[in-house]
């Protein structure tokens, strides 16, 4: 029987030879894949340099004619932030046990993000101590806030709520340069 001829007649060989080639280049890029792109050290971001500090709200534009109020301590270091908020009120919104005679402190501590002229906190409610709270008085759960940056200097921080448009004017109280930790 005469043999088939084809357009590209290859011999065992050269098949073979092609076959492995392809291996190896799929194995190579799976190498590389693995290899080249290794999972990024766990360590926390570094942040806004020109956030980087404690920043105090040292006191709120018509306090004495508001209902309530809420004043802000920020300390913002590398990607993180933790905040002290101390609310003044008139009004009771809690249990008698937990009003404290209209004052009354809340915690809570996160990472936050800048984008554009918009800063993004997200964490979470803690005790004093910054250790995660589950129950008690005053907010649990998730801190999300959203603010405008409406200027900024070396010492001052001028801040605008999204939700309430109450604008939080801080001042820089301590530098902090970022060191990145361990997660």
């Amino acid at each position: 029987m005469p043999a088939l001829k084809t357009k590209h007649p290859q011999s065992f060989m050269q098949r073979t030879h092609l076959g492995l080639k392809l291996l190896s280049a799929s194995l190579l890029s799976i190498a590389l894949l693995y290899f080249g792109c290794s999972p990024r050290p766990n360590i926390q971001g570094e942040g806004e340099t020109f956030m980087q500090g404690v920043w105090n709200q040292d006191s709120v534009a018509f306090s004495n004619k508001l209902s309530n109020y809420t004043q802000h301590h920020f300390k913002f270091t590398c990607d993180s932030f933790y905040v002290d908020l101390t609310t003044h009120s008139k009004v009771n919104f809690y249990e008698d046990s937990c009003y404290n005679n209209g004052i009354w402190k809340e915690y809570a501590k996160g990472v936050y993000a800048v984008r554009g002229d918009t800063l993004f906190l997200g964490g979470t409610f803690t005790h004093a101590n910054y250790k995660q709270k589950i129950s008690g008085c005053y907010r649990i759960g998730r801190y999300e806030k959203n603010f405008l940056i409406k200027k900024t200097t070396a010492n001052n921080l001028l801040l605008q709520s999204l939700n309430d448009q109450q604008e939080i004017n801080l001042a820089l109280k301590q530098s902090i340069t970022c060191v990145p930790k361990e997660l």
